[in-house]
């Protein structure tokens, strides 16, 4: 077993203001593997757009200027999303779920190829935020 070690004291995490964070299983139970590059980058943004309840309201032009994504892949990745129990939309308000209990089967929602190899996280993340600026 690996033994863990704090590698900088000064910049440990800490919620401070706003509430978003990743249940880690989200990652170790599966749910991470059936979503496309759009859906996770979609779910990431808003857990961090949302409030304590998951709430959160940015208009779709908003999430596509953020995001860099065409109207079709924000639908796409919206509607994966619902269809994947990780959020629900009403036209006009997101609210990112709490996990469902076991992730969907993976024949219901995954469209992964198995010739496909899976991205690093880190790799699909910084692609995506590539070109957005800060304020």
């Amino acid at each position: 077993m690996i033994k863990k070690k704090i590698l900088d004291a000064s910049r440990i995490r800490c919620i401070d203001g706003g509430f978003s964070f990743i249940p880690h299983r989200f990652l170790t139970d599966g749910f991470l593997a059936c979503l496309q590059q759009p859906e996770l980058l979609l779910y990431v943004f808003l857990i961090l757009a949302a409030d304590r309840y998951g709430l959160s309201y940015y208009s779709y032009d908003r999430i596509c200027s953020l995001l860099q994504l065409s109207t079709e892949q924000y639908i796409t990745a919206r509607d994966g999303l619902i269809k994947k129990d990780l959020i629900a939309f009403n036209g006009t308000l997101f609210q990112v779920l709490e996990l469902p209990q076991k992730p969907l089967p993976l024949s219901a929602v995954c469209h992964r190829s198995k010739n496909e190899n899976p991205v690093p996280i880190a790799q699909l993340i910084e692609q995506s935020l590539k070109g957005i600026c800060h304020e």
